[in-house]
């Protein structure tokens, strides 16, 4: 080992990190993890470095098991340290120094004066960052060195510390340190403090193989049998015949083994096994030689093959072997005294309840004959009991365990999981932000959490926090040290944790007397990020918790976080696309007067759909009415049905009649699927685009509505008096295939008639066909004097699951009619001379309707329009005014031509009167009829001006 020629600690940021820590500084950069983790443990509990207060126990001392597998080992350690200024020191798995080995006197004595030495405490929560107290805090190697100690008097020493852990049940029996001079420790230390420790851990094991060899050598005394160990007899190997035992059956039999075995109370078990065998344990008392006590159980199969690797058992006399006195029973070749008979190595089982004579198919009597299974430590066969049902519970929470993305229903299913089987009661507790799906802050003391799942053996939480209650962890407390450090703590005797009582000694004194006696808590930590706290109590469970409970509860925990962590990513992507979903579709009301709508969007449980709908205002007080929906889901869908939804808006400013606007939607979702002419990437978001939309106009003033689809549901129409009719509209395909026609429908409606489009979520999922759905949606209809907010309740009430496999766009519309008396029609002759004419109706209609303010400019439009059909126009000319939101005008004549505003020159004669036209009121357009077409204008109403 070659000292380092500068203190390493020296280097870097170390110099001054304590003491910036200690003033609420960030030192992450210039200290190591473990350490820093280990510096916010001490601050939780309250350690001041600059004064210690380190307790002393006399007669601290390890069982003479450990001694005799941990004194070889440490004496060859200490040689090695022969020319080196180094102590070794040997704590009990509460880190109290046992034994302090080697070293000067000069170390000896600084030691001594730092109250390093047998039978003081060295726990991280007694004199801070160190050897032996990090590494029972860490459960690993730890290199502690200079400042990286907490207290201030010990930052002069250098130190490496290892647990040494029990090889059988994983329980820490020991600490074993390296301690020098700061300007003698070098990191190798750490590698020879984890060699000695393994060591250490590989002589307990070699010392429980020699017992249990010990063991079976007595049983094999008591039974008369020599040689080694019988294996598991030739006529039960799988790979024989048919009537052999087979794998499953043995692993039947030894895991019953194992649980009689740990079972003191118990010397009998009947088991029956998967190839419908019976067979019967016996468990029997067996001590060593030397001393050593276990149990060996034997196994008798009935109905099975006959044992090969035992003897037939001659006849009394024929060997000399004397014969079995009378009430001693044989099996296989081994002589067994009845029960209660003197034996000096073996106490035997009671013997087996009788049962009736078993027979084989060909009715001869069926054979039941013993051979040894196991022999063990009831000790081992408890931890070997336990180990399998560890691995139970971790299978049972892999399956159980994030079967949904909702980050509060797999909270529960950890707490369903793990409760009663490992705990008693189970705390889940994120941060809001968590379950918004965000990325969470930096979790610690003082940070708010919600309990989002509690499960409890009994009814009541006793007195713990209830779902749904904010919680902030005090930093002594266990959860605040786990969010900080980021590490697992164990808490075995709650009675003993003033960290955890001081979170509110009145409601937790209760809890202590309720029963709760034990606590692990687990961060909830997945890809890098601390997402909440995992706490665990025992109440009923007399055991403590135990570091294999430890180790049990991070896997179970780390499983939880990766399926939380993937909830919370859902969750975040869902709202996104939610969100983009809910910006691009219509709020509020639509300001028309044609019709009164309802609407609902629902999204899906699996993800945000390409659902849509709008109510879209037309010239001539007309609406149209739009259902749409995107093939797919999440954003992608999103993005499309929002494009979609513009392109609609778009072509209906244009006034397209409804089959061409369907057919322009077609080419451009044929557009959208080719990439717009870009090379299109192979990306998840690419793909075919597919979509089907119902496209209705209805006109308030001639009460017809043209409908049209493309691979839609069919609407309905429910009649005043509460009929219900499916529009049959020509099945058109969806659009995105390209190069089809598409056929419209024309109907006159009632006034007070419900039009009722939607999406098919609504009435097909894989539990219901769509014919089925439709019958249910005529049923749910049908009834008059029904608004459509009414309609809509009652239709997502009655077809709607709690949770809907595909999104739902709803949209009800009650239409109305523009009567007579807010209409006025003129038929003019193409005679210039009729202008006169057409200004003086104009001016008596709207005097009749109160609307002198607009007289002026209204005989303005009308003259400009009327002059310019009769003069660039053909056909009869048709003057129009309705009395709706707006004051609308309207002239119709035979042309199929557009006039086009331009701005004229100063020295034009003309060319100035669409300009006039469109600076005097709100809108203008040009629509096209069958017959030609119409230029229609829109001024505000006096009142309504904007």
């Amino acid at each position: 080992m070659v000292p380092l020629s500068v203190a390493w600690d020296d280097i870097g940021g170390l110099v001054d990190a304590h003491e910036r820590f200690l003033a609420g500084s960030l030192v992450e950069s210039d200290v190591r993890d473990s350490v820093l983790d280990s510096w916010k443990r001490c601050r939780s509990v309250g350690l001041e470095p600059h004064r210690l207060l380190v307790r002393y126990t006399g007669d601290v001392a390890l069982d003479e098991r450990f001694r005799h597998a941990a004194d070889p080992v440490l004496a060859d350690l200490t040689s090695s340290f022969a020319d080196a200024s180094m102590t070794i020191a040997l704590c009990d798995g509460q880190g109290r120094m046992v034994e302090r080995l080697g070293g000067d006197r000069q170390l000896r004595d600084r030691l001594d004066a730092v109250r390093f030495a047998p039978g003081f405490d060295a726990s991280e929560s007694v004199v801070g960052t160190n050897g032996v107290g990090t590494a029972l805090a860490e459960r690993g190697p730890v290199y502690i060195a200079g400042r990286e100690h907490f207290a201030d008097c010990l930052q002069p020493f250098a130190c490496a510390g290892a647990p040494v852990r029990d090889p059988l049940s994983g329980r820490i029996e020991a600490v074993l340190d390296i301690t020098c001079l700061r300007d003698q420790g070098d990191p190798a230390m750490v590698r020879m403090v984890r060699e000695a420790a393994r060591s250490i851990e590989a002589r307990l094991l070699e010392q429980a193989d020699l017992r249990e060899r010990a063991l079976l050598a007595a049983y094999r005394r008591a039974d008369g049998h020599a040689g080694d160990r019988p294996g598991q007899p030739d006529g039960l190997r799988p790979d024989l015949d048919g009537g052999a035992l087979g794998r499953i059956d043995m692993a039947v039999l030894r895991a019953k083994a194992e649980e009689l075995i740990a079972s003191p109370h118990r010397t009998l078990d009947e088991v029956t096994l998967p190839s419908g065998r019976t067979a019967t344990l016996l468990r029997r008392q067996v001590t060593g030689a030397a001393g050593e006590t276990g149990v060996a159980v034997e196994a008798r199969v009935l109905g099975g093959p006959r044992l090969r690797h035992l003897d037939v058992a001659p006849a009394p006399g024929e060997t000399g072997i004397p014969a079995a006195p009378a009430g001693e029973r044989r099996l296989g070749s081994a002589v067994r005294r009845p029960a209660g008979s003197p034996v000096t190595h073996s106490t035997p089982a009671p013997q087996a309840p009788a049962t009736r004579p078993v027979t084989t198919p060909d009715g001869e009597p069926a054979r039941a004959e013993g051979w040894l299974l196991l022999v063990g430590e009831p000790g081992v066969g408890r931890l070997a009991m336990l180990a399998r049902r560890r691995l139970e519970l971790l299978h049972d929470a892999s399956v159980r365990i994030g079967t949904t993305l909702d980050v509060t229903r797999t909270a529960e299913e950890l707490a369903e999981v793990t409760v009663p089987r490992f705990a008693d009661f189970v705390a889940v507790d994120l941060p809001d932000s968590v379950l918004r799906g965000e990325e969470p802050e930096a979790l610690g003391g003082r940070t708010a959490l919600r309990r989002v799942a509690i499960r409890a053996v009994r009814k009541q939480p006793h007195n713990l926090y209830e779902v749904g209650d904010t919680v902030e962890y005090v930093p002594s407390t266990p959860q605040a040290r786990s969010l900080e450090t980021r590490q697992s703590v164990i808490e075995p005797v709650l009675t003993e944790a003033d960290g955890w009582i001081a979170q509110d000694p009145e409601r937790l004194t209760p809890v202590l007397e309720a029963g709760i006696h034990s606590l692990i808590t687990v961060p909830l930590r997945a890809r890098g990020t601390t997402l909440g706290v995992v706490s665990f109590y025992r109440s009923l469970q007399p055991d403590s918790y135990e570091d294999d409970d430890l180790s049990l509860a991070q896997e179970l925990v780390g499983r939880a976080a990766i399926c939380i962590d993937n909830a919370r990513r859902y969750t975040r992507e869902h709202n996104t696309a939610l969100a983009l979903q809910r910006s691009l579709l219509p709020r509020g009301r639509s300001e028309q007067s044609a019709v009164e709508v309802a609407y609902r969007y629902l999204p899906a449980q699996a993800g945000v759909g390409g659902d849509w709908f709008d109510v879209i205002p037309l010239s001539g007080a007309r609406v149209a009415l739009v259902v749409g929906d995107v093939v797919g889901h999440g954003l992608h869908a999103a993005a499309t049905m929002g494009r979609l939804r513009t392109a609609v808006h778009n072509f209906c400013s244009l006034d397209l009649s409804p089959d061409d606007l369907l057919t322009h939607l077609d080419d451009l979702v044929v557009r959208l699927d080719r990439g717009e002419g870009w090379a299109a990437e192979n990306s998840p978001d690419s793909g075919i685009v597919g979509a089907t939309c119902l496209y209705a106009v209805y006109d308030p003033v001639s009460r017809r509505c043209t409908l049209t689809r493309a691979g839609h549901p069919l609407p309905a129409v429910v009649a005043p008096d509460g009929s219900v009719e499916f529009v049959d509209l020509p099945a058109c395909p969806p659009l995105g295939l390209g190069g089809m026609p598409f056929e419209t429908v024309e109907l006159e409606l009632a006034e007070g008639s419900r039009l009722v489009l939607y999406t098919d979520g609504l009435v097909e999922d894989r539990h219901r066909d769509i014919d089925a759905g439709l019958d249910d949606l005529r049923a749910v209809l049908a009834g008059a004097d029904r608004s459509p907010e009414d309609t809509c309740e009652a239709v997502l009430d009655a077809l709607l699951p709690a949770r809907p496999g595909d999104d739902v766009a709803l949209l009800v519309a009650r239409t109305h009619s523009l009567g007579a008396d807010r209409v006025a029609q003129w038929d003019l002759p193409s005679d210039p001379a009729v202008v006169s004419r057409s200004r003086a109706a104009v001016t008596a209609q709207l005097a009749e309707w109160g609307l002198e303010e607009l007289t002026f400019t209204t005989e303005l439009i009308a003259s400009e329009l009327v002059t310019n059909a009769i003069r660039h126009a053909t056909g009869p000319v048709q003057l129009r005014l309705l009395r709706d939101r707006a004051l609308i005008c309207e002239v119709s004549d035979g042309s199929g031509t557009s006039p086009r505003l331009r701005r004229a020159q100063s020295t034009d004669e003309g060319g100035r009167g669409l300009f006039l036209v469109a600076q005097l009121t709100e809108r203008w357009g040009t629509r096209y009829t069958p017959d030609g077409k119409v230029i229609w204008t829109e001024q505000p109403l006096p009142g309504r001006c904007r």
